[in-house]
């Protein structure tokens, strides 16, 4: 195939270089095409752009494939802890024994907070938002660690920044969700591992022991593995945009935090389980919403249903789906809600309308059943997202910041008035 790609604009033939990706993707370099033509590309939601060359996640959403750095997803699900996969995705390589030991040391090392934050939580209102918290509290690291702010940091002080971000994040967190109970914060236990350290801050009592379940931490490791990073998605290419103008590590993933957020990106597994809730409240009649779903002329849509990149099927929900099975069968929960789940799984594995349009369970149907079942209210659902992603944005960061990209600067196509004349307040009418 040829490696040149050609364009007429204005009579002119333009050449531009095709790029083929390590795993054949193509792709067409534009980055000369305003200099030779004064045109630009408009690709609204830049859904056909490439925005950098990256090595660190592969997805074929066509053949449901996910990979991190040439590592399959149900391979590292099924045989990696989460810590592995976030230095996999940080640093490149799978770790060895000592590199793991020595990054698991130096996160237990730096998993308290300074005492000033938990005056943060006395200031939040009873009834904040965890998301909104988790966002402000990621940026006032920056505060706390002003030497992240230097704009040429040696690899040593880069490093320490990464080590304390993926130390305090999982203290954050717990401590976000105890706050929410008005329960005492519990701090973390340097002999643990990553996983059992967050389950116990966020489980655990000070009145009574607590024995973190096994279950639980295989399961939350393979949601965070799965979660861990997912290419260029509005959040990492949000910590990408912010990173490019050297603004500090705290602050880009607390951006990345605040894209998260959205309904439409980490919201989904929320919206998944106020569905359920919706159902249930309406009788918990489940062919009857079914049916809803497949009326093109009702707005009702079902959550957690197939993927706008996947579109054959996603790799990661066939992974948490034994997870999310194993959870309920171990913790015996009996709820109403999850039940009318199981009967929507049911029916979009089974039914013809939904097996014809690929509406397959996707990873945020399963992720929120398994998060309602170990007892978090909805509203914590994203900050576990957050809490899963942040190696991946980690990366992002990292990589852009390695391969010197310029400061992002996205062109427009003006649709606005054009000269007008201006008129004084008094002669405006």
């Amino acid at each position: 195939m040829s490696d040149i790609a050609e364009i007429k604009v204005d009579g002119k033939t333009i050449e531009l270089p095709v790029i083929t990706g390590s795993e054949n993707e193509k792709a067409i370099d534009i980055a000369k095409l305003r200099d030779q033509t004064g045109f630009i590309t408009l690709d609204t939601g830049y859904k056909n752009t490439g925005s950098t060359k990256s090595a660190v996640t592969f997805l074929d959403g066509e053949e449901g494939i996910l990979k991190y750095r040439g590592y399959a997803i149900e391979e590292l699900a099924e045989k990696s802890s989460f810590l592995e996969v976030a230095y996999l995705l940080i640093y490149g390589d799978l770790p060895k024994q000592a590199e793991l030991d020595k990054f698991q040391n130096d996160i237990s090392m730096h998993t308290l907070i300074h005492e000033d934050m938990k005056k943060f939580f006395d200031g939040y209102p009873s009834k904040s938002h965890p998301m909104a918290q988790l966002i402000s509290l990621v940026c006032s690291l920056s505060t706390f660690y002003p030497e992240c702010l230097k704009s040429h940091q040696t690899p040593e002080e880069k490093d320490l920044t990464i080590i304390k971000l993926m130390a305090k994040m999982t203290t954050l967190v717990a401590f976000i969700y105890k706050k929410s109970l008005g329960h005492p914060l519990i701090y973390p236990k340097n002999k643990y591992d990553y996983v059992t350290n967050y389950l116990w801050m966020t489980f655990g009592q000070r009145t009574e022991d607590y024995e973190v379940n096994p279950v639980v931490v295989s399961a939350m490791n393979k949601l965070l593995i799965l979660h861990a990073d997912h290419e260029q998605n509005c959040s990492a290419s949000t910590v990408r945009m912010v990173g490019s103008s050297d603004c500090n590590l705290y602050a880009s993933i607390s951006a990345g935090i605040a894209a998260l957020w959205g309904p439409l990106h980490g919201g989904a597994n929320q919206a998944v389980i106020e569905m359920l809730e919706l159902i249930k409240e309406d009788g918990g009649d489940t062919e009857k919403w079914i049916n809803k779903a497949k009326d093109k002329n009702d707005p009702f849509r079902m959550m957690g249903f197939g993927h706008r990149v996947y579109k054959n099927f996603d790799p990661r929900a066939k992974i948490i789906k034994k997870a999310c099975d194993d959870i309920l069968e171990n913790l015996g929960i009996d709820d109403p809600v999850l039940e009318i789940a199981k009967k929507l799984e049911e029916a979009a594995l089974t039914d013809q309308y939904f097996i014809d349009r690929k509406l397959y369970p996707n990873v945020d149907f399963y992720s929120g059943i398994i998060y309602r079942a170990l007892g978090f209210p909805s509203e914590m659902f994203t900050v576990l997202f957050a809490l899963g992603r942040l190696p991946g944005w980690i990366a992002q960061w990292k990589e852009m910041h390695e391969n010197k990209e310029p400061i992002n600067r996205p062109r427009q196509i003006y649709v606005g008035h054009k000269d007008r004349e201006f008129v004084p307040i008094s002669s405006r009418g």
